[in-house]
């Protein structure tokens, strides 16, 4: 019976060594389509992937001053809520993506920031709807996802990825402009670290026009991360074993129990996820980047208190089928910490496109 174990024990050796280094999969048709859209730039020797060039560049204003109050819009919307049909993350909206070259009359820009673990080809399915509303939609991979450069050791921080976003609005000759930010999950926490910047002046701060929010840990209270999440940013020597073991079938059931039960992913979809994942070994980071959590409780006054004190025009599109933020106890801290009582309700699941709609029919 020894023997036997030890037998298997050597058999199983090579049998790791060889997991362990299989190939990411191949880009998808329509990942390469996406990469082959976008451009990188140079962050401290870090290589970000971006999507959003001009195909028609705008003479720059003046730059505009702070906000002073006011009426409170976003996309020409009052601060409102909207309830959609538990969808999470960004449901299939519109035809895949082309070079638009955005809607003609407008000069709104939107900046598009995802969420954890994936990267801006989370936008791709909703990218057509967006360039109909704004004359230029740009979208990027934060360091460590997707098409980033991903590197380790790294201390990965909100704060850097919040200077990314900036030093990509410079690199496209933006920073004169009023930016409106559309952010989802780990890109909420980037948005509210820009909008604490903006508020406070800091120099190199982008100019934010209008913030919208959906599906993000803003409240470290009343946010519930999945347990793997747990294990992997407090794991310490376990951590780094379990991402070398990551595979797509524990990917694929983790990630998919965060989706509402009506808008799950196809199975080709989780492989464009996973795929963005593993290009440049992006998951033996994972844990690293997943100290975000504990950077939202450490710094929950600035990002939180941020919400509460701009004169930004915020608003809100929530999934109440979020495990992660979980519905009534979201939404409840969010009317009550920023003192709004106007919620604006939908049921459909397209959650995103019934927003940008409403922001088109709403103008002043």
């Amino acid at each position: 019976m020894k023997e036997r174990w030890v037998q298997l024990g050597l058999l199983s050796v090579p049998l790791l060594a060889v997991y362990l280094h299989l190939p990411p999969p191949r880009l998808s048709p329509a990942l390469l389509s996406w990469r082959a859209s976008g451009a990188f730039f140079t962050y401290k020797d870090h290589s970000i992937f971006y999507r959003g060039a001009d195909p028609h560049p705008l003479t720059p204003p003046h730059p505009p001053t702070a906000p002073s109050g006011g009426k409170r819009e976003i996309f020409g919307l009052k601060t409102s809520f909207f309830l959609g049909g538990g969808v999470p993350c960004p449901a299939p909206l519109f035809s895949p993506p082309s070079d638009s070259a955005g809607a003609e009359g407008s000069s709104d820009v939107v900046v598009l920031l995802h969420g954890f673990p994936t990267s801006s080809y989370d936008w791709s399915k909703i990218w057509e709807g967006l360039t109909q509303r704004f004359r230029r939609v740009v979208a990027l991979d934060f360091v460590g996802f997707g098409f980033s450069d991903k590197p380790r050791p790294h201390r990965y921080s909100i704060f850097e990825q919040a200077s990314i976003v900036e030093g990509l609005v410079r690199h496209l000759g933006l920073h004169r402009r009023r930016i409106n930010l559309l952010s989802h999950d780990y890109g909420d926490t980037v948005a509210q670290e820009l909008l604490h910047r903006y508020e406070h002046n800091r120099t190199g701060s982008i100019l934010i026009k209008s913030l919208c929010l959906s599906n993000g840990g803003i409240f470290p209270e009343t946010h519930r991360p999945r347990l793997i999440q747990k294990v992997l940013k407090d794991g310490g020597l376990l951590s780094p074993v379990i991402t070398r073991l990551m595979n797509f079938f524990f990917f694929s059931r983790g990630l998919g129990a965060v989706f509402g039960p009506y808008t799950q992913p196809s199975q080709a979809e989780y492989w464009d996820m996973w795929t963005a994942v593993r290009t440049n070994d992006g998951h033996l980071v994972v844990d690293s980047i997943l100290q975000y959590i504990n950077q939202r409780k450490k710094h929950r006054d600035r990002w939180v208190g941020a919400l509460v004190a701009t004169s930004v025009p915020l608003h809100l599109i929530y999934g109440p089928l979020d495990p992660v933020n979980p519905h009534p106890e979201f939404l409840q801290l969010y009317k009550s910490t920023l003192c709004t009582n106007d919620p604006w309700f939908g049921c459909q699941p397209a959650a995103f496109t019934h927003a940008v709609k409403s922001f088109e029919q709403h103008k002043r």
